[in-house]
């Protein structure tokens, strides 16, 4: 437990930050890297828990990757050199490194069981193993395979055409994943675009792909070859930053390098279409993902309502685009968003105990919330729920507060922003 107090900030925002590595890039390279041949160099990858986790697996099935900062390094040997983990892979916190961990593991001719901690063991796991059954895999566990623990006995698979029933990139990619080790094509079809990180990825490594609008179709060749990634900033995290600038008046923050994926960028359509200043310069292809600078500042907001197609290009920003909410002018509505109920903690639930407790005018709903401003906020202790961005939502909200904020624990901030305080404390 790290209790965080965090005084108020009288004054304006200003500086140039260069956010952490994406998040979700990080993982992929991670495990294609480890299953190409060939050496495959990373830069920028995120040095925080979860990834962290990804890089454990696979040296626990023999895969050499060292790492010297945030430069990590994979001699990859193929498919085939992989080897039988002699302990639980332990996952963590880290939905992402399971679920697409499942889709390797369940082609590969190895026995292995996975686990987590207790926020994981809850989050639903059927969502991939359903489909990964489809294909043939043998995954068992807690109520049919549903929770954590589970235990995988790899095997061959067989090509499937599946329709992804929820908006969730993380299945989307497990499914393609186990499509590398499936006889015939494995074809993901879905109804609105999530974040295609993994298909870029797979390109980029050699993998015989291809993609028509909504539907991507992988088929098994047996080998990837390794190719250098240079990781860019989380817009995820940058989102934080990108929202402190816009409530604190006389703000002017500009972040750098930061990933501006079309899949990810709701988060400034957001902000654009609430009246907030933005400006993107140097705006740049490298590695197959587009990044850029962004500046923001300080400018009057209006509420708006955020629902549809856009929910899975900001999923992950809604607990701070709440809070972005509070500091609008009139009713802020965000709905299609039921995904946020099965992340590291309910984050409806969590974000709407948070800011009420804070003072803002929030209220719950089914799939989503909504929210009325302009509302002052006061201090207070705050559960962060043991989510990152709950914990980062909070110290945030903590820069407009008109008294003191104290986050419960604060530590989860290091499974995706290790830097976060310094970081914020380089504005003030």
């Amino acid at each position: 437990m790290v209790e965080v107090t965090l005084a108020p900030c009288n004054h304006s925002l200003s500086g140039e930050i260069k956010v952490p590595g994406d998040k979700s890039i990080s993982h992929r390279a991670i495990i294609l890297g480890s299953l190409a041949n060939g050496v495959t160099k990373i830069t920028n990858f995120l040095d925080g828990e979860d990834c962290l986790r990804t890089i454990h697996a696979f040296q626990s099935m023999g895969v050499p990757i060292t790492q010297e900062g945030s430069t990590v390094t994979i001699h990859g040997k193929g498919f085939s050199a992989l080897e039988e983990p002699k302990e639980p892979l332990y996952f963590g916190n880290s939905g992402t490194t399971t679920r697409l961990m499942l889709g390797i593991l369940s082609g590969l001719n190895l026995f292995t069981t996975i686990y987590g901690d207790e926020s994981l063991t809850k989050r639903p796991m059927d969502r991939v193993v359903n489909p990964l059954r489809e294909m043939n895999a043998t995954i068992d566990g807690r109520n049919d395979g549903k929770l954590l623990p589970l235990s995988i006995r790899g095997k061959k698979l067989r090509g499937i055409e599946y329709t992804l029933p929820v908006k969730s990139a993380q299945v989307k990619s497990a499914v393609l994943l186990a499509g590398l080790f499936a006889e015939g094509k494995t074809t993901v079809i879905e109804k609105i675009g999530t974040r295609d990180h993994t298909e870029n990825m797979l390109e980029a490594f050699g993998a015989d792909i291809t993609r028509n609008g909504l539907s991507t179709t992988v088929t098994s060749n047996n080998e990837l070859i390794a190719s250098d990634v240079q990781v860019p900033g989380d817009i995820s995290s940058a989102a934080f930053f990108l929202v402190a600038g816009a409530i604190v008046p006389g703000s002017e923050i500009t972040l750098k390098n930061v990933g501006l994926n079309e899949t990810r960028t709701g988060i400034i359509d957001v902000l654009i279409k609430m009246g907030a200043d933005l400006e993107i310069k140097n705006k740049r292809l490298v590695s197959g993902e587009w990044i850029g600078d962004i500046t923001i500042r300080h400018s009057e907001l209006n509420g708006i309502t955020i629902d549809g197609d856009i929910i899975p290009r900001l999923i992950d920003e809604i607990p701070i685009i709440a809070l972005l909410a509070s500091q609008a002018n009139g009713e802020t509505v965000i709905k299609d968003a039921e995904e946020l109920r099965v992340k590291e903690t309910d984050r409806i639930a969590a974000v709407v105990d948070v800011l009420s407790t804070l003072g803002a005018n929030i209220q719950g709903t089914e799939d989503g919330m909504i929210i009325k401003g302009k509302t002052p906020l006061k201090g207070g202790k705050v559960l962060a729920y043991h989510d990152h961005r709950i914990a980062m939502m909070s110290a945030i909200a903590s820069l407009v507060a008109n008294d003191h904020v104290t986050i419960d624990d604060a530590s989860s901030i290091s499974i995706s922003y290790p830097s976060f305080f310094d970081h914020l404390n380089s504005l003030i």
